[in-house]
C-alpha cells in the first residue's frame, strides 16, 4: 500500500538533496541584498510543508534562479526583490487561473521538455563544479574558496578541491546504498568539517529566541521598484519558470511517481507557486518555484514521499522561528564545496532524462537548446527549442 509520508533515513537524506541550489542563493540574498532571514526561512519551510501535504509526493522548493542570480550580481535592494516576488506570484495565478498554462503545455513538444531538463541539469553540474573549484560569484565576492573555514589550502591544493573530491568519492560509494544514504553521509561529513575547521564567525553572538517573521519588513515597494522588477526581473524569469518549474517539473514528477503524481498538474503548480510568492513577499523572503532540478536532487538522494518535504520544511521553520539571523553561522558550517557535490549529482540526475530520446531531430533540438542556454539563458533556449522542434516536423527540414 502506498504511503504518502515516510520518515526513514532515505527521506532524511533526500530532504537534504537540494541544499546545493537553495542555500547559496538564500544566504547570498540575506547577506548581500538584505532580505529577512526569518521571513525567508519561514517562507521556504512553509512552502515545503504545504506542498508536500497537498501533492502527497516529494515536491521541490527552489529560488527563482534568474531573479536570484541578477539580484546578487547587481546588488538589488530588498524592496526590488520583494516587488518581483509579488508580481510573479500574481502572474502565475493569472496564467493558472485562465488555463493559459494548459494550452502552453499542450503544445510544448517532448524534446523541448527534455531540452529544458538537460540544460538545467548541465547548468547545475557546472555550478557544482564552480563551487568545488572556488570560482562561483559568491566565493569570488568573498575572495576565498571556503570563506567560513580557517584553512584555504593544503600546500598548493585548494581546500575546496580536497573536500569536493572527498565528497565526490563518498557520494559514488554510497549513492545506491539503501542502508547508509549518500546525502546524509556527505552533509554530515561537511558539517563535521565546519565544526573542526570552521572560523565560527557569528557564534559569539549566537542565541536562541523567538523570531516571528515581520509582515512587510521593508514596507510596500514603490512604483519605481515595481516597474524595475517587472522589466528586469520578472519578464526574463517567466519563460524559465513555465518551462522548467511547471512543464518540465510536472513531466519529471509523473515519470518518477506515475499515478501518485496525479495532483501535479500545470495549473496546480502555477497556483502553488503563485500563492507561495505572495506569502514570501509578505514576509520579506525571496521568489520561490518548483524547479525540476530540485525534484531530481531530492529523488537522486533518496526522497520518495512527501515525508522529505515535512522534514526539510520543519528544519527551515525551526531556523526561522527560533534562530532568525542567528541561523547563518550554523548553515555556514557546511562547506560550499560540499554543496557543490550535491549540486553536481542533482544536475546529472536531471540531465540523464534525455535517455528516452533516440531520434536525431529530437537530440538536435536538445543539444541546440543546451548550447543556447550555455551561451545566453534558458528562456531563450526554451523559445528557440519550440520553434526548431516544430520546424523539424516538416519534411523539408531534417538533420
Amino acid at each position: 500500500m502506498f504511503s504518502a509520508y515516510k520518515f526513514n533515513r532515505m527521506e532524511i537524506a533526500g530532504s537534504f538533496g537540494d541544499l546545493g541550489t537553495l542555500l547559496p542563493i538564500a544566504l547570498g540574498m540575506i547577506v548581500f541584498n538584505g532580505l529577512s532571514a526569518s521571513g525567508l526561512f519561514f517562507s521556504v519551510g512553509l512552502f515545503y510543508i504545504l506542498s508536500g501535504m497537498y501533492y502527497k509526493t516529494t515536491v521541490p522548493v527552489q529560488p527563482m534562479k534568474v531573479i536570484g542570480a541578477y539580484a546578487l550580481a547587481a546588488g538589488l535592494t530588498a524592496a526590488q526583490i520583494a516587488a518581483s516576488g509579488l508580481l510573479i506570484g500574481l502572474l502565475l495565478l493569472i496564467v493558472g487561473g485562465t488555463g493559459s498554462i494548459t494550452f502552453i503545455g499542450k503544445y510544448v513538444p517532448k524534446p523541448v521538455i527534455r531540452g529544458v531538463q538537460m540544460s538545467t541539469g548541465i547548468l547545475l553540474m557546472t555550478h557544482g563544479l564552480k563551487f568545488i573549484a572556488g570560482s562561483s560569484k559568491l566565493q569570488l565576492l568573498q575572495k576565498a574558496a571556503e570563506p567560513y573555514l580557517t584553512i584555504q589550502a593544503i600546500g598548493p591544493v585548494s581546500i575546496g578541491l580536497i573536500l569536493g573530491g572527498a565528497g565526490m568519492m563518498l557520494t559514488f560509494i554510497f549513492l545506491n546504498n539503501k542502508k547508509i544514504p549518500a546525502g546524509i553521509i556527505v552533509v554530515f561529513a561537511g558539517i563535521m568539517t565546519g565544526v573542526f575547521l570552521g572560523n565560527h564567525n557569528g557564534f559569539d553572538t549566537f542565541k536562541f529566541g523567538l523570531h516571528l517573521p515581520t509582515i512587510l519588513p521593508f514596507g510596500m515597494p514603490s512604483r519605481i521598484d515595481f516597474s524595475f522588477a517587472l522589466l528586469v526581473l520578472v519578464l526574463p524569469q517567466i519563460p524559465m519558470t513555465l518551462g522548467n518549474a511547471v512543464i518540465a517539473n510536472a513531466d519529471l514528477s509523473k515519470e518518477y511517481f506515475k499515478e501518485k503524481a496525479e495532483k501535479t498538474t500545470y495549473k496546480s503548480l502555477c497556483f502553488s507557486m503563485g500563492f507561495a510568492n505572495i506569502v514570501s513577499f509578505a514576509f520579506g523572503g525571496m521568489p520561490l518555484c518548483h524547479g525540476a532540478g530540485g525534484l531530481a536532487a531530492h529523488y537522486r538522494f533518496g526522497a520518495r514521499t512527501a515525508g522529505s518535504n515535512i522534514i526539510i520544511g520543519l528544519i527551515f521553520v525551526f531556523l526561522s522561528l527560533f534562530l532568525g539571523i542567528h541561523a547563518l553561522p550554523l548553515l555556514h558550517l557546511i562547506p560550499i564545496s560540499v554543496l557543490g557535490v550535491l549540486l553536481f549529482f542533482a544536475g546529472s540526475q536531471l540531465a540523464l532524462t534525455i535517455l528516452d530520446m533516440n531520434s536525431r531531430n529530437d537530440l538536435f533540438v536538445i543539444l541546440t537548446m543546451l548550447a543556447i542556454t550555455l551561451a545566453s539563458n534558458l528562456a531563450l533556449g526554451f523559445a528557440v527549442g519550440i520553434v526548431l522542434s516544430y520546424a523539424l516536423r516538416w519534411k523539408r527540414f531534417s538533420v
